[in-house]
């Protein structure tokens, strides 16, 4: 049984008594009951992510175990706040490094852009609720441990936030095709690098809400890169103008 199910009412009721990181919730489209339609009812309250499918569906999730028509994928290690991530900064003395993606759904790309931005001593990433692959255990395996030591908060509202993290004092780079040079753009002070999803790129509202767009530039016949190869270049980026600046 993969151990980031948890299954029953019962069982998914306590986790969210005790605020537990749950990712999404399925429930079964035909639960019927007082304690099922309550249960439904405090996770949109809590607004956890949650979904409606066929009992089949459950049944072959659970490998056909009593799950009474709930269950919960649990998240290997707890979400952190947006102000931890900015105390972290604080705490170090260092201008605020930060990684926002925006709908970035493949657990692999998390992993290996959690995995970069321990590298580079970033101080956090930020992810939507909504659209996007929450911490899973294949994004802890892919991140080679580096999900341990790097914060990760989980957002509703992502245009709210880079507004939130501009009056911290932050700027706000996008990453998209057509945009300025990234490599002959100046990347220091209190940063906050935007990544897209893989098929899409960043969102419109999100790519409105950002101070610039930064590119990087492609030589070859194929035009854009994958989230965490682009993502991870950007991030050495950053940190090789903050070493340069430094050692200046």
């Amino acid at each position: 049984m993969n151990d980031e199910i948890v299954y029953g009412r019962n069982s998914v009721r306590e986790l969210l008594k005790a605020d537990k990181p749950i990712n999404k919730i399925l429930f079964q489209a035909e639960g019927t009951g007082t304690n099922f339609r309550e249960l439904v009812e405090a996770v949109r309250e809590k607004r956890i992510p949650f979904q409606f499918v066929e009992k089949s569906a459950l049944d072959r999730l659970t490998e056909h175990a009593k799950h009474q028509g709930v269950m919960a994928y649990v998240a290997p290690r707890e979400y952190a706040t947006v102000e931890d991530i900015l105390d972290l900064a604080r705490s170090k003395g260092e201008d605020p490094f930060i990684l926002v993606l925006d709908e970035v759904e493949d657990p692999h790309n998390l992993g290996a852009l959690i995995r970069t931005v321990d590298a580079v001593g970033a101080h956090g990433v930020i992810i939507p609720k909504r659209r996007s692959v929450g911490l899973t255990g294949t994004v802890a395996k892919t991140s080679a441990g580096a999900v341990e030591h790097v914060l990760v908060a989980r957002k509703t509202n992502l245009v709210q936030t880079l507004k939130e993290l501009k009056e911290a004092g932050c700027w706000v780079a996008g990453a998209e095709a057509e945009g300025t040079e990234a490599f002959a753009t100046d990347l220091t002070g209190p940063r906050v690098l935007v990544i897209g999803s893989e098929g899409k790129g960043i969102s419109r509202l999100v790519r409105e809400a950002c101070d610039e767009i930064v590119s990087l530039p492609m030589k070859g016949r194929i035009n854009s890169l994958n989230a965490s190869v682009a993502g991870s270049i950007l991030l050495y980026e950053v940190l090789r103008q903050r070493t340069a600046k430094t050692s200046s």
